[in-house]
């Protein structure tokens, strides 16, 4: 699968084994951390790649043109055919759409769906959001008179994102579930190969049969939009298969972000009483608990891969190091253990702080593929959580906050469950 050796040959410390389980994401983190600006770890199937945690580093590096996102180009060992399919992240890399594309192409591929996630178009959702945000309400009130306990993660902050997603790309309410499913199966990064191989496989035909479906009865959604830009003869802008990677990306991956969202911030309000009382006696506002949730509990903790286009001197972008990244050799954005940098936060960086004068984050990204979907992530989260406490202003959580369990992934950031009372007195 191609490999690297146990000891770096320019003197670098054996890499840091990351855990594709995801069980302590923030203190894996700090061990990142605490070996440098940048650092040697080993992903899973033992390969190797430079994760950076400084906020600083990490920016200059993503807007920096010496660093690509496409692994054809740029990854000796992916383009040479040594990181086969068996690898468990190889549809991570292997996707062909904006999320792996450089330079012109990555421009082509994105100006196809900027225009879906303006300012404008995303302001206009917000009467829909509003009113997906109160039927799930309702909903969970329901659920609530069944069981003195209910999943929080299941009942609300899962539905809203999807639900939103589906109706911008044209996927059939019904099909919610079974996409669902498929997004939680591609972000499972302890699952082997054949499981991650078979749930991108299920995941594609989800996404041709949305686009047959759309060929064949156009609808006022993005899937259709992107048919379009695809079967123009005359420009051809997308392949088949960039096609479905696009799909794949905005339809699975670009909800994930914001359930993620929703799960930490209730968790943290909820954690930290005193911080919830300031929100609602308006000493602070709901955006203030987003950013402040974005930058402690980063919804994606660490994102595979970029390369190093050329040799990459970490020194003069400020690396007291003076760590080299060598040509073609992959780095992971460590986005979780940046956003709790005290090089940035200082000391009490991994504190919970909804009134933190700094609370710029890389969350989403940075540079030319910051996330086109972040004002859309922004806003759900400003609708569905100050909704959520007005609707039950007694809600708590229904375990001890150490019996919650990640979910299994070093990628993704939020909790398999998250078990509440909305009516702690009814029960």
């Amino acid at each position: 699968m191609g490999t690297a050796p146990p000891e770096d040959p320019r003197g670098h410390a054996h890499p840091l084994t990351i855990d594709p389980t995801g069980r302590d994401i923030h203190g894996e983190a700090a061990r990142i951390r605490a070996r440098g600006a940048a650092t040697r770890v080993e992903l899973p199937g033992q390969v190797t790649a430079w994760a950076v945690s400084s906020p600083k580093l990490l920016r200059r590096l993503l807007t920096d043109a010496r660093v690509s996102k496409d692994p054809r180009l740029h990854w000796p060992a992916f383009a040479e055919g040594r990181i086969t399919p068996d690898w468990p992240l190889f549809t991570w890399v292997a996707v062909q759409n904006m999320f792996t594309a450089y330079g012109g192409d990555h421009k082509r591929l994105r100006v196809l769906v900027s225009k879906a996630f303006t300012a404008r178009r995303t302001a206009a959702l917000q009467p829909r959001i509003e009113e997906i945000t109160k039927g799930l309400l309702d909903r969970l009130a329901e659920a609530g008179r069944r069981s003195a306990v209910v999943d929080l993660r299941e009942l609300y902050c899962y539905p809203l994102p999807i639900q939103v997603i589906s109706e911008l790309f044209g996927l059939p309410e019904e099909r919610g579930a079974v996409l669902k499913a498929h997004v939680d199966d591609l972000f499972h990064t302890s699952a082997d190969p054949g499981e991650m191989t078979a749930s991108y496989t299920r995941m594609y035909a989800l996404m041709a049969e949305l686009v047959a479906t759309k060929r064949e009865s156009p609808g006022d959604d993005l899937t259709t939009a992107l048919i379009a830009a695809r079967d123009d003869e005359g420009r051809a802008p997308l392949s088949e298969q960039e096609l479905l990677d696009t799909l794949t990306l905005f339809i699975a991956a670009g909800h994930e972000t914001t359930v993620n969202l929703l799960d930490n911030a209730v968790h943290a309000l909820l954690t930290h009483p005193d911080q919830l009382a300031l929100v609602r006696s308006g000493d602070v506002a709901w955006q203030d608990v987003i950013e402040e949730t974005l930058r402690v509990r980063a919804p994606v903790a660490s994102l595979p891969l970029r390369y190093a286009v050329a040799d990459i001197d970490l020194g003069a972008l400020g690396d007291p190091a003076g760590t080299v990244i060598a040509a073609g050799e992959p780095v992971l954005a460590a986005y979780a253990a940046a956003g709790r940098s005290p090089e940035q936060y200082g000391a009490d960086a991994d504190r919970f702080d909804v009134t933190r004068a700094d609370k710029e984050h890389l969350a989403f990204g940075h540079g030319v593929h910051f996330c086109l979907g972040a004002p859309l992530g922004r806003l759900e989260a400003r609708i569905a959580l100050p909704a959520l406490f007005e609707r039950f202003p007694d809600l708590q959580l229904a375990v001890p906050d150490d019996e919650l369990v990640p979910v299994d992934s070093f990628i993704s950031n939020g909790h398999r469950a998250l078990p509440v009372r909305l009516d702690p007195a009814a029960g």
